[in-house]
């Protein structure tokens, strides 16, 4: 996997960041960018609201980038709070993305000539390869330091611009994209005068069935979930795009679980997670599998299945490789299909997640043995649940039990 990261204040996110990623990605072959909004920073150390504001700020760029899996969203600087230094946010994505390559970092021309006073700016040409980006020229810019120059468009766009405008009553709707301007209209964002939320469909109807899927599937989770639940639900899909996309080049397993239903899967599998108890009870009763005790005594255990329903009647899903996929990740089950363990996996590993065997997240980027990867994680789960005197589900005790009959 080969990354680059954007950071920035996203304050709020316009067309210029997404036409950046998209510059970067095509020209010097990224496979994903990954922007990360500042909690405060250095640069803007007078700027008002910049704390208050950041969950705002990330629910923008999370809605903003739905359906496209080449870029990512990370609250790592927001999380750890203070003034973001760029150093520590590089480190922190080495060691929880596990990159193959050494990372790219995207700054504009506007602070490139500042570059070598940057904190610990040595430090960061050791982690990460410089791209600068046009802002303020039309050509290129001398500095002392290794660099890769991108020719891009210069965009009059900045998100200054854009809080002026919209405080101004000036035109600014189509300066952001269309998912930031129904958050900022929905919010009554800077200034603006609060609007109700609208759900115009009409944007999705030239995309493929399975993208309008996704989309819809990824605003009901956003819309739904809490925003830490819905960054790990869209972390978890991404992981499972990666391995679907991974293990599909490698012709190991079948042609029709394709990184698109990875991403589906991934993305609704925790779609039930914070409904109310009796409505979850509701749902997983309706695939008629029964309920257990445990699953009685503690009813969120039945989230997975209680999505899987969503999924099939909210949505008319019927991929029985989905289906299963979302109603096996929390226990797992004797008769997974390729797709579950997938799933499971990257539930389990995804990247925001923090405590885990760094081993077993890089087999999960790299390794080229799904069981082996299966095994691996379903091992560090159950060691992880004993070690904090969990009980296990009768479905994690059967499948133990096969695993040390096939070994």
């Amino acid at each position: 996997m080969k990354l680059a990261v954007l950071g920035g204040s996203f304050n709020p996110i316009h067309l210029g960041h997404l036409y950046l990623a998209d510059v970067v990605l095509s020209t010097l072959h990224y496979d994903r960018v990954v922007m990360v909004p500042a909690y405060r920073s250095p640069f803007k150390l007078a700027a008002e609201g910049m704390e208050s504001s950041s969950r705002n700020r990330l629910e923008m760029i999370a809605a903003s980038i739905a359906g496209d899996p080449r870029l990512a969203v990370d609250d790592c600087e927001i999380r750890r709070g203070g003034v973001s230094y760029t150093v520590d946010t590089l480190a922190d994505i080495i060691r929880r993305y596990c990159p193959e390559e050494k990372l790219g970092l995207i700054i504009g021309d506007d602070l490139a000539a500042d570059f070598p006073q940057w904190n610990n700016s040595e430090q960061i040409l050791s982690m990460a390869d410089i791209i600068i980006a046009r802002r303020t020229h039309s050509g290129n810019v001398s500095v002392p330091y290794p660099n890769t120059q991108i020719a891009n468009d210069v965009m009059e766009i900045s998100s200054g611009l854009v809080r002026e405008k919209i405080a101004g009553d000036a035109a600014w709707r189509y300066l952001v994209p269309a998912a930031a301007r129904v958050f900022i209209e929905s919010k009554g964002l800077y200034g603006l005068e609060k609007q109700p939320l609208m759900h115009d469909e009409s944007a999705s109807t030239n995309r493929s069935l399975l993208t309008s899927c996704i989309l819809r599937v990824e605003e009901a989770a956003r819309e739904s979930l809490s925003l830490e639940r819905f960054l790990h639900s869209r972390n978890t899909a991404l992981l499972a795009w990666d391995m679907c996309r991974n293990f599909l080049i490698a012709n190991r397993f079948q042609t029709e679980l394709t990184p698109e239903l990875g991403y589906l899967a991934g993305i609704a599998h925790d779609l039930g997670k914070q409904l109310p108890d009796k409505m979850q009870v509701k749902l997983a009763k309706s695939d008629g599998k029964g309920i257990s005790q445990m699953e009685k005594d503690k009813p969120t255990l039945l989230h997975g299945r209680a999505s899987a329903v969503l999924l099939r009647e909210r949505f008319n899903i019927h991929n029985n490789a989905v289906l299963e996929a979302v109603a096996m990740h929390t226990y797992g089950g004797m008769d997974m299909g390729p797709l579950a363990k997938i799933v499971y996996i990257a539930d389990k590993l995804e990247v925001s997640r923090e405590n885990i065997n760094p081993a077993a997240r890089k087999l999960a980027f790299t390794g080229s043995n799904l069981d082996e990867i299966f095994e691996t994680v379903l091992d560090y789960t159950v060691t992880s649940l004993r070690s904090r005197k969990l009980k296990l589900s009768e479905e994690t005790l059967n499948l133990l039990e096969k695993m040390k009959k096939v070994k």
